[in-house]
């Protein structure tokens, strides 16, 4: 999801356990305390360091589930949606990123959100144990910088991936936006495109990519600074069911920093498969 473009890898990861401890309680949502038991199970140590309190899973978990009505579990293959009160835990983290000048959204964010949500079920068990959320910002403006610089990679290659991914089922007009008001592309045949010119032949150009037999591999990342990030991608697509023939093409891709990472420069070139030796 986009919305987690920001998030850093360990934020995101938080993200996913909270979905697995949904659906492993049957819950229709996700809530604040999923996200509170992902955030435990990712960043375990975290309440501790910033809280100087002694926050143990088990404790917390089974005090949850003394709380909730537990439901049959079902796969995690079922699409859940975020509650309207974990919408806010997430907005509230936003925002305390944005407060303290910080690029990525990390799990101390994410612990400041939940407390935040004062009448969650989360930030409850969390301040019956003596967490507050003054103390845990006081901690984080205090913690010397975090390495959101390693992000970047990560944030890059979630936009490059949602691109690449969305080419199979997303509209022209969502994946449009993808790119920055400068782009540039050069096609297959060497033809260049501008931004104006993508909006009006996307469909045409990227066709190809669509496709249900075609697949994708980011092979190389070249570059990746807070402020750029370039990679390849190679592409295969079958032609026939046998896969006897098959087209192939590299994607060399640049991304920037335009409110959000964006897609500069993308260039692609056919890929000759080298004739195999002689029996």
């Amino acid at each position: 999801m986009r919305m987690f473009e920001r998030y850093t890898e360990k934020a995101r990861r938080v993200i996913f356990f909270a979905r697995y401890e949904a659906s492993n309680y049957g819950s229709p949502y996700i809530e604040s305390e999923h996200v509170l038991l992902g955030l435990l199970r990712e960043d375990h140590a975290l309440a501790n360091r910033l809280g100087n309190r002694r926050i143990v899973e088990p404790e917390i978990r089974a005090e949850i589930e003394t709380r909730i009505t537990r439901r049959e579990p079902f796969s995690t293959s079922v699409e859940v949606p975020l509650s309207g009160e974990c919408k806010s835990v997430l907005k509230f983290a936003a925002d305390a990123a944005e407060k303290f000048g910080h690029r990525w959204v990390g799990t101390e964010h994410l612990l400041l959100g939940i407390l935040r949500a004062d009448t969650s079920l989360a930030a409850q068990v969390l301040a019956s144990r003596g967490l507050k959320p003054e103390h845990i910002q006081e901690q984080i403006a205090k913690a010397p910088g975090a390495p959101y610089g390693a992000a970047v990679t990560t944030s890059a290659q979630v936009t490059l991936e949602s691109f690449l991914a969305g080419l199979k089922s997303l509209k022209s007009e969502q994946l449009i936006d993808y790119f920055a008001k400068n782009a540039e592309c050069i096609d297959a045949s060497g033809q260049r495109w501008n931004r104006e010119e993508l909006w009006k032949g996307f469909d045409k150009l990227f066709a190809h990519y669509a496709k249900k037999n075609t697949s994708y591999t980011i092979e190389t990342v070249l570059a990746a600074t807070r402020e750029l990030f370039v990679a390849t991608v190679l592409w295969k697509n079958a032609l026939l069911a046998s896969e006897e023939r098959v087209w192939m093409h590299h994607m060399t891709t640049v991304l920037l920093v335009e409110s959000g990472w964006k897609i500069l420069f993308l260039q692609v070139t056919a890929v000759v498969p080298t004739a195999s030796a002689p029996d």
